[in-house]
């Protein structure tokens, strides 16, 4: 008993002291759980202070995610692995028939003909083709190539318009031939005593076998005709 009695006996300014402070913490209780300090009064927050300030945020916000992009570096598209595809925006698909084109052995040489492979849309081509980068030899060819179809417009004389009757090689006359801008009466005949030497074309690269044909004028040939029907060579 003498235990408890030490720890709860008081004289009597203790118990005063002791008696106020709980009614002081049972009045605020009190308020605090039955008072409404909640306000009707509308606070302005559309002000001119507040725009400026959303508006500073938003742009922190933009530059940060701009910052958070991967930097593209000028790349050789043939090279594209599925990681780096996909950081450019291309699909499964479009990845998937480059690397199937490149497993031919063939590489993609300007930025149509990997449209061409891929099937990406036009406007991702434009998005990503400024990143292209290909070998200085091929540049260069494919300067060449474009200096060479305006300098056949300047300085092959116009023939008259010729319809062409077939895109078949096969069966191409030699005034179907004389529309390719560069070939005359003597190229033309070469290539129809080629292709009767032959038996016709079998394939498209045979025309690089007639004598005299630059591979530039052969180009532009394969722009127009096709081997559409193999030839019946007898043996």
């Amino acid at each position: 008993m003498k235990i408890f009695k030490s720890h709860f006996w008081y004289h009597k300014n203790q118990r005063n002291g002791v008696f106020l402070l709980a009614t002081f913490v049972v009045v605020f209780q009190f308020i605090i759980v039955f008072v409404d300090f909640s306000s009707d009064e509308k606070v302005a927050v559309e002000t001119s202070e507040t725009l400026a300030f959303y508006k500073k945020i938003d742009s922190l916000k933009s530059v940060s995610i701009q910052n958070i992009k991967p930097k593209i570096y000028p790349f050789n598209p043939n090279y594209i692995t599925d990681y780096k595809g996909g950081q450019l925006g291309m699909s499964l698909s479009e990845i998937d028939r480059l690397l199937v084109f490149r497993q031919t052995g063939k590489f993609v040489n300007s930025k149509k003909e990997f449209q061409k492979v891929t099937a990406i849309s036009d406007s991702l081509l434009n998005t990503i083709a400024p990143y292209f980068k290909f070998p200085d030899w091929v540049v260069k060819r494919n300067q060449n190539t474009k200096s060479l179809f305006s300098v056949d417009k300047r300085f092959y004389p116009k023939k008259k318009k010729h319809t062409i009757t077939t895109k078949d090689i096969n069966r191409a006359t030699k005034e179907d031939l004389r529309t390719i801008y560069g070939v005359g009466e003597k190229l033309s005949e070469r290539i129809i005593k080629y292709r009767s030497k032959l038996q016709g074309f079998s394939m498209s690269n045979q025309l690089y076998e007639v004598w005299g044909l630059e591979a530039e004028l052969v180009v532009k040939l394969l722009f127009v005709f096709k081997v559409i029907e193999l030839p019946n060579i007898q043996k």
